[in-house]
């Protein structure tokens, strides 16, 4: 049975999620806030976490941020009552994996838990395939075919790549593309993150793959989507 963890202040909101996930079959721990949420985590990892913005003391964006230094693969679905794009943008900054904003349809809280589950599960696996467009990563290889055309990407290429195409829907912001691909190694301007975008492009498009899976999402970052 898979477990999540809902972080919140507030136990009435608190008791509408957990009826709503344990309906759908899951396993569910409570938190009343950020710090109660970082020992939850060490006590028992979650598979999930759904993450309230406004609380005391440590808000949302501070607890995320926490939650990606002790795991950075533990999936989070931000939930607020904010809908500005800056608070958006600031939760997919600090490691968010989606967005729901309040109030909310109890059947899209369970497919977007749903969805980050299976997006999680891509890390078992050594091979991404996007049959749909012929498109294959092997991680283990660190190799890219589209089609029947090997694409050769540089490692950085390789691991931008690699981040979007792991989380397909997921927008990454450029400073979080900055600081996962390039960490400590790179102090400089977020073109960087364009300039190999723009590379990725150009060689899926030579291998035949057009329109590209990763797309510019403005004045955010980038996400890798594929058309149905």
């Amino acid at each position: 049975m898979k477990k999540v963890l809902i972080v919140d202040d507030e136990a009435q909101m608190r008791n509408l999620i957990r009826i709503y996930l344990q309906s759908a079959g899951y396993s569910v721990e409570e938190a009343v806030d950020g710090m109660d949420a970082l020992h939850a985590i060490d006590r028992s990892r979650p598979h999930v976490v759904i993450l309230d913005i406004m609380m005391p003391g440590m808000d949302g964006f501070e607890t995320c941020a926490r939650i990606r230094d002790k795991d950075p693969e533990i999936p989070v679905l931000m939930l607020t009552a904010r809908t500005s794009i800056e608070d958006k943008v600031s939760g997919l900054s600090q490691g968010a994996d989606d967005y729901l904003t309040k109030p909310f349809d109890g059947r899209e809280l369970v497919a977007r838990v749903q969805a980050l589950i299976r997006r999680a599960h891509l890390d078992e696996t050594s091979e991404l395939r996007f049959d749909n467009i012929g498109l294959v990563i092997d991680m283990t290889r660190r190799t890219v075919v589209a089609g029947t055309k090997h694409i050769s990407l540089t490692p950085k290429e390789f691991e931008l790549m690699l981040l979007l195409a792991r989380h397909p829907g997921r927008t990454f912001s450029r400073e979080e593309i900055l600081e996962r691909i390039w960490s400590n190694d790179y102090e400089g301007e977020t073109r960087t993150v364009d300039s190999h975008v723009k590379n990725i492009r150009e060689k899926l498009r030579d291998a035949g793959l057009e329109p590209s899976p990763v797309k510019t999402v403005w004045g955010i970052g980038y996400k890798f989507e594929v058309e149905s």
